[in-house]
């Protein structure tokens, strides 16, 4: 099975340790191919100018590490992916490579999601767990479980450096209004909304990080926090829990909404799949 290769040029330019700004002028490219992190904020994002990928708010250290596909440790789970892409499983005897021989064949999927299919918003896992259940008579994955992500992760890099372009009209456009209004709705005993860190606050230091604009174009994303790949529902569901509230189901209608109002908000930023996150 042919997919992107995990090799990279050496000759990586290190930055620099300190936090980068968001208006800094780091460039992201892997294997010379540079990855579009800002860009013109969409114009429903009527707080925001400019949008910047979660990458200008990491260290230099945590920058570089994405910035060379063999020292980036979310490659070890795309490595499983490969395995779990061409595993058979299920009562039909197949793998995922038995109706889609060559993953390459995905480029495109990752900057088009969520979208609305049938009157239903549906996410990559969905489209996953479709295929296992319904052409492999495989049992579903757990929505954000170590195989899902480890896939995901695997499809999702076939569209790396690809421009975001979510539909948010048409049949999308209740879906995404739901998730607008979710994204400034005050929860929890903080009494918080996602804006309130993510376009507020963006920038400033909390504990010892920087809050980002919360772009969710590099999920799934690796955290050194707890060393794994972690969905964007599984970051939303921790989010939740930090001030406090009680976190809406993963891969629920809630946390999908949300997803389509926060990678239309990203429109214009390049697919960093797997990026590397604190």
């Amino acid at each position: 099975m042919e997919f992107k290769t995990l090799l990279t040029s050496a000759a990586i330019v290190a930055l620099s340790a300190g936090f980068a700004s968001a208006q800094d002028d780091a460039t992201l490219s892997v294997d010379g191919e540079v990855i579009k992190t800002r860009a013109d904020a969409p114009a429903f994002a009527e707080n925001l100018d400019t949008v910047y990928s979660g990458w200008h708010f990491r260290t230099g250290e945590t920058q570089v590490l994405q910035m060379d596909d063999f020292e980036n440790p979310a490659f070890v789970f795309v490595d499983q992916g490969v395995d779990l892409f061409d595993k058979v499983e299920g009562s039909e005897g197949k793998a995922c490579a038995s109706c889609h021989e060559d993953v390459a064949d995905f480029a495109g999927l990752r900057p088009t999601l969520p979208r609305v299919e049938n009157g239903e918003l549906v996410t990559m896992e969905d489209l996953v767990n479709e295929c296992r259940t319904d052409r492999m008579g495989a049992e579903p994955w757990k929505y954000s479980g170590g195989q899902m992500t480890a896939v995901t992760a695997l499809i999702g890099l076939q569209s790396r450096g690809m421009s975001i372009n979510v539909a948010v009209d048409g049949d999308a456009a209740s879906f995404f209004e739901r998730g607008k209004d979710l994204y400034y709705q005050r929860v929890g005993q903080l009494d918080m909304a996602c804006s309130n860190c993510h376009e507020d606050n963006y920038g400033v230091m909390i504990r010892a990080d920087h809050l980002s604009q919360g772009q969710i174009n590099g999920f799934p994303a690796y955290r050194l926090k707890n060393a794994k790949l972690n969905s964007a529902h599984g970051r939303f569901k921790g989010c939740m829990e930090n001030i406090r509230a009680t976190p809406f189901k993963v891969g629920g209608d809630e946390f999908k909404a949300l997803e389509l109002y926060l990678a239309a908000r990203g429109n214009g930023l390049s697919v960093e799949t797997p990026s590397v996150r604190n």
